[in-house]
């Protein structure tokens, strides 16, 4: 039986460096679709290059713009990546059973970290992302910064397949990103009305670390994944000190 035709989607800028990689692992696909928002770098070239559908519109917001490239595909099942994530070896193979006469409404996919100079290892905790679904019945929520596939059925996690987001190839990039992020989840979570900010800035670091490193079990990444866990018990941090500064802020 047939499997059902894939458009992998994929949004770009300066994405030079890692976009080769990550349409060369999909080449197999129906379509490649490609929306860049003003690149100056060789990324429309590579695209082009992997013969994938470029379109160009100016970047207001991450889920707009993944909508916008969901919405040129062609066919109804899309995988949507990022341009830093790789699918690895015999994932194709995983994707491609999933799609024959499919009873879900999408699939998540493990996503392995690169953890600097090394990539997550295989058996600490890999989170599934809803990467592989059906545009007839979702598409992208609203939520800032973090916006993600939503689907309207049910979900299956392909355990044997999963991807690799590329990343983080150094601390100072992760710390950049981390700095990006929680600037932008501020209006998010006052919008929320988000309470107990001081505390949750107290008690939620520590605990997002042991969770990262021992119940995670990142600890089996060495130093990378202590750094890892560290880091991210920061951006935790971080995201509720910046609320916590911003209500101060608009009480003076």
């Amino acid at each position: 039986m047939a499997r059902e035709p894939l458009s992998v989607v994929v949004i770009t800028y300066n994405n030079a460096d890692t976009l080769d990689a990550c349409l060369r692992e999909v080449d197999w696909a129906e379509e490649i679709v490609v929306l860049d928002s003003g690149s100056s770098d060789d990324t429309v070239a590579i695209a082009e290059r992997h013969g994938a559908r470029v379109a160009v519109h100016p970047f207001d917001d991450y889920g707009p713009q993944k909508q916008r490239a969901i919405d040129m595909a062609s066919h109804d099942w899309i995988l949507n990546l990022d341009a830093d994530e790789i699918l690895s070896l015999g994932t194709r193979a995983v994707i491609e059973r999933a799609l024959v006469a499919p009873r879900h409404a999408g699939f998540r996919l493990p996503r392995r970290e690169r953890m600097f100079w090394t990539v997550q290892h295989r058996r600490s905790w890999r989170n599934g992302h809803l990467r592989l679904f059906d545009r007839r019945r979702g598409g992208m929520n609203d939520v800032d910064v973090h916006a993600a596939v939503e689907v309207r059925g049910p979900v299956k996690t392909l355990r044997q397949a999963d991807f690799v987001n590329d990343g983080d190839g150094d601390i100072a990039t992760r710390v950049e990103k981390i700095n990006r992020y929680t600037s932008g989840m501020v209006a998010y979570k006052l919008r929320r009305r988000q309470r107990f900010a001081g505390l949750r800035m107290v008690i939620y670091p520590p605990l997002f670390f042991l969770r990262q490193y021992i119940g995670k079990r990142y600890f089996l990444n060495g130093w990378a994944g202590y750094i890892a866990s560290v880091t991210g018990a920061f951006y935790a941090f971080l995201k509720y000190a910046k609320l916590y500064e911003a209500r101060r802020r608009s009480r003076d």
